[in-house]
C-alpha cells in the first residue's frame, strides 16, 4: 500500500492527542511534517512524534511535493486562508470543525475544493461513531420507517479551562459552534441530510462574555421532521451527558448506550449488537474512522464522507440559529 505523505498545520490538543498518535500508527500514512506559529510547539511536538521536518509557516508544507494531504487543526478563524491556500497548492485536506466562523467563509472554501478538483473533508467524527454507523445502516434498510423526530443534546460539566474557544474572534461563536455543529449534522445525517426549513434558537452565557455557554435549539426540515438540540459548556453535573434519540413510525433507537427498538409479532424488541466499546473507546474510534476514510478517498478507493458543500449548509443553520437567538424569533430558511 502506498502511504500517503500528511502535513499538519496547528500543534494544539487535538492533532497532539487524536491525529499524531493516530496516524503515527496507520501503515497507510506518513506525517512528513508539522506546522505551528509557536516554534516551541512545532520543534518539540516533531521531536515527541519523530517527524524530521517543522515549520512555522504552512507554506513550507504547501510548497513540499512530498506531501499530498494537509489536515487543519488551527483557531476556526484561520481555517478559510489555510484550506484555500493548500487547495491551490493542489493538496487535499482534512479541515475539523467547524469548517469556518461564517456561511460566506464556507462557501469560499466549497468553491476552492471545485476549482482545485483537490478532495476537502470536514472532520465532523460523530458519523464514524462505531454504534452511530450501525444505527446509520439500520435506518438506511428501513428499519425505523421514516424519521420525524430527532433529539439530541451534549451537556459537558461545568469548566474554567475554556482557552480560544470563547474568544469570538477566533473561534466564530460559543458553544453552538463548537458542540451543537456536531450533533446537528450527525441527526441530519441520520435523516438522510433533508434541508433544514426552519430555525428557532435560545441562547444562555452563564460563564462566558461575547459567546454563549448553553444552547438549545429545533429545527424543521423540507419533510416537517424535527431536531431538538441542546448543547451547554457549563452544566452543574457530575459527568458530561451526550444523548441522541430517533424516532421513527416503525421504531426508534438511541445512542450512548445504542438500543434499536422494534415492533416484532406485537412486542418491542432492541435489536441492537449486544457487545459495544465504551464510551472512551467510541470517541477515540471515531477519529480513527473518520482519518482512515479521508486518507482512503485521498487514494482514491471511496468518496468523501462529510464535504465542504454540507459543511457550509451546517454554517447556513447556525447562523440562522444566532439570528434567532438574537431576535427571540423563529428564523425561515429559504
Amino acid at each position: 500500500m502506498e502511504k500517503v505523505k500528511v502535513g499538519i498545520v496547528g500543534l494544539g490538543w487535538v492533532a497532539q492527542v487524536v491525529h499524531l498518535p493516530i496516524l503515527k500508527r496507520l501503515p497507510e500514512a506518513e506525517v512528513i511534517a508539522v506546522c505551528d506559529r509557536i516554534k516551541d510547539r512545532a520543534r518539540l511536538v516533531s521531536e515527541k512524534f519523530g517527524i524530521k521536518r517543522f515549520s512555522t509557516n504552512p507554506a513550507d508544507l504547501f510548497s513540499n511535493d512530498d506531501i499530498s494531504a494537509i489536515i487543519v487543526c488551527t483557531p476556526t478563524d484561520s481555517h478559510k486562508d489555510i484550506a484555500i491556500a493548500a487547495l491551490h497548492a493542489h493538496k487535499h485536506v482534512l479541515v475539523e470543525k467547524p469548517i469556518a466562523p461564517t456561511y460566506h467563509d464556507a462557501v469560499q472554501i466549497a468553491e476552492a475544493a471545485r476549482q482545485s478538483r483537490c478532495k476537502l473533508m470536514v472532520g465532523m467524527n460523530h458519523r464514524f461513531r462505531p454504534d452511530a454507523m450501525i444505527l446509520k445502516s439500520f435506518i438506511e434498510g428501513g428499519e425505523l420507517g421514516d424519521i420525524f423526530y430527532v433529539r439530541t443534546g451534549w451537556l459537558k460539566r461545568r469548566n474554567s479551562d475554556t482557552g480560544w474557544l470563547t474568544q469570538k474572534n477566533k473561534s466564530g461563536g460559543g458553544v453552538l459552534l463548537d458542540l451543537g455543529i456536531a450533533i446537528i449534522d450527525m441527526a441530519l445525517w441520520m435523516m438522510g441530510l433533508p434541508q433544514a426549513r426552519r430555525v428557532t434558537a435560545t441562547h444562555f452565557s452563564h460563564t462566558t462574555k461575547g459567546v454563549e455557554d448553553t444552547s438549545l435549539l429545533s429545527i424543521r426540515t423540507e419533510h416537517d421532521a424535527l431536531i431538538s438540540a441542546e448543547v451547554s459548556w457549563s452544566m452543574c453535573l457530575q459527568d458530561d451527558m451526550y444523548h441522541c434519540q430517533i424516532f421513527g413510525t416503525e421504531g426508534t433507537a438511541s445512542l450512548n448506550p445504542l438500543r434499536i427498538n422494534k415492533q416484532l409479532h406485537g412486542n418491542l424488541v432492541n435489536v441492537a449488537p449486544a457487545k459495544l466499546d465504551p464510551p472512551e473507546k467510541l470517541f477515540r474510534r471515531s477519529y480513527e474512522n473518520e482519518i482512515r476514510h479521508f486518507l482512503a478517498a485521498v487514494r482514491g478507493v471511496n468518496p468523501i464522507l462529510s464535504t465542504a458543500d454540507e459543511a457550509a449548509e451546517r454554517m447556513r443553520i447556525i447562523e440562522a440559529a444566532y439570528k434567532s437567538a438574537r431576535t427571540q424569533k423563529e428564523v425561515f430558511l429559504s
